[in-house]
């Protein structure tokens, strides 16, 4: 899976946490230049895949260098949504490994929301 966005899924999830206490562990190191680089780079994915509105501000090289994030988008709350479930989300995890291949988030969105509705009886 291209884990960056569901890696700043994670990251977004857990706002108002530092980076190193975040539950699922995805940002380990201390080193502040490189948090501060992981924020920009993860926020700027995050505004990419539409979860969030906001701006990126880009270097002259077109590399981010910046990033404005207003609010999260619908399909950014209907993602935290469906992945704010513990074990939805072990879950999720557990398929994804078991599978043995990298998904999108599109396919993460889907197999947590047919998870959830699994978890309801829904069809």
């Amino acid at each position: 899976m291209h884990t960056d966005y569901a890696k700043s899924a994670g990251q977004f999830r857990h706002q108002g946490q530092p980076p190193s206490r975040c539950r699922r562990g995805f940002l380990k190191s201390q080193d502040s230049r490189w948090l501060a680089a992981q924020r920009v780079y993860h926020s700027a994915l995050l505004i990419e895949a539409e979860l969030v509105h906001g701006e990126t501000v880009l270097d002259g090289s077109g590399q981010p260098v910046g990033t404005v994030i207003l609010r999260p988008t619908w399909a950014g709350h209907e993602f935290l949504d469906a992945a704010r479930n513990d074990t939805i989300w072990h879950k999720a995890g557990e398929r994804i490994k078991k599978s043995g291949v990298d998904v999108t988030l599109s396919l993460l969105k889907e197999i947590l929301n047919q998870l959830l509705k699994q978890s309801l009886n829904l069809p």
